[in-house]
């Protein structure tokens, strides 16, 4: 029979020094992505607030025909719920932001706030994934400010989850909870190497041109 990771989160107030600086290291890591990630919602939300003042405003990383953030402003899955995608992201950033800092400061929380964030984090990485592929095969632009969202929001997703195998949230064999923080880095560059791969490969015609 195959065993399972005990959980550590809940009433008991017995938790390892181990657990501790595993939870602060994830911290850590939610603080930063989610500073970041702020950073780029609302440098979309500022650039899309000058679109909506000139319509012929440059924005801040129109680089070229194929790198260019106003191109996919303009397009109708900017705003997939009827406003700014952006104005999501500083919402759930900011909230993420604020879990980070409690459990910075030594906050606990029950199983069950752990699987809001868990559920949180991956239906924003869906959206994401949604967005990345909108814009690679349907829009056929790139916006600088949404792929620095998408490498921390993966970043975000996969130590949230080894955080979550690691305590016992999510189950999991025990060699698998063990090893989850591990090899969360890995797991995080070989996402992201699949998805600007195909990015790369997508528009390599423009990238290197003949």
């Amino acid at each position: 029979m195959t065993s399972t990771a005990p959980a550590l989160d809940g009433p008991s107030d017995q938790r390892s020094a181990h657990t501790v600086r595993a939870d602060r290291r994830w911290g850590l890591v939610a603080l930063v992505t989610a500073l970041l990630g702020f950073y780029g919602a609302a440098t979309l939300v500022h650039e899309r607030l000058q679109l909506f003042l000139d319509a012929d405003h440059r924005t801040s990383c129109d680089i070229n025909s194929w790198l260019s953030c106003g191109t996919v402003m303009r397009t109708p899955q900017a705003e997939a719920f009827g406003f700014p995608n952006p104005f999501i992201g500083i919402v759930a950033y900011a909230v993420v932001l604020a879990v980070a800092l409690a459990v910075l400061a030594g906050a606990r929380f029950a199983a069950w706030y752990w699987w809001g964030v868990q559920i949180g984090v991956t239906l924003g990485w869906v959206f994401v994934l949604w967005l990345w592929f909108q814009t690679t095969f349907e829009i056929n632009a790139l916006c600088l400010y949404c792929m620095l969202v998408w490498v921390v929001h993966t970043v975000l997703l996969v130590h949230t989850t080894a955080r979550n195998l690691r305590a016992g949230v999510l189950p999991a064999p025990a060699a698998v909870a063990r090893g989850a923080e591990q090899w969360a880095w890995f797991v995080s560059a070989a996402l992201l190497v699949l998805i600007f791969g195909t990015v790369l490969i997508r528009f390599a015609g423009v990238i290197f041109p003949a």
